[in-house]
């Protein structure tokens, strides 16, 4: 079982990040062993600082108004092994260990499994 490692930071890092009008800032998670990108959340300064200190990813849903912990409900969980922001800090970016069948709610390994021009079904799932 992967184990939750908190991940060193500062509050001047933390400053740094250019959260948008709302409040939130784009957050990629990618899978430390493939590369593979495995979803996109977004983050508030909460979300941040909870997934920086329990080395677990939290996520702030724009739809449901509340924070979500990646995994607590599907048993799919993220454990956090690098945790960068880009040269604008406007975009994060979590390398993670990924427990379980994947990422997406789908239960696909990735929210991404479909490609322009596949003949996949397009809209939401």
């Amino acid at each position: 079982m992967p184990i939750a490692t908190p991940i060193l930071h500062t509050e001047a890092e933390i400053a740094a990040v250019a959260f948008d009008a709302d409040g939130l800032v784009p957050a990629i998670v990618q899978d430390d062993e493939t590369g593979q990108v495995l979803m996109m959340a977004w983050m508030n300064e909460d979300a941040l600082r909870r997934t920086l200190e329990t080395g677990r990813t939290w996520f702030w849903s724009r739809s449901r108004q509340e924070y979500w912990c990646k995994g607590e409900t599907s048993g799919d969980r993220q454990f956090v092994r690098t945790a960068r922001y880009d040269c604008d800090a406007d975009v994060l970016l979590f390398v993670v260990e990924q427990e379980g069948r994947g990422a997406c709610h789908t239960g696909e390994r990735s929210c991404f499994f479909r490609a322009f021009g596949s003949g996949a079904e397009p809209g939401r799932v």
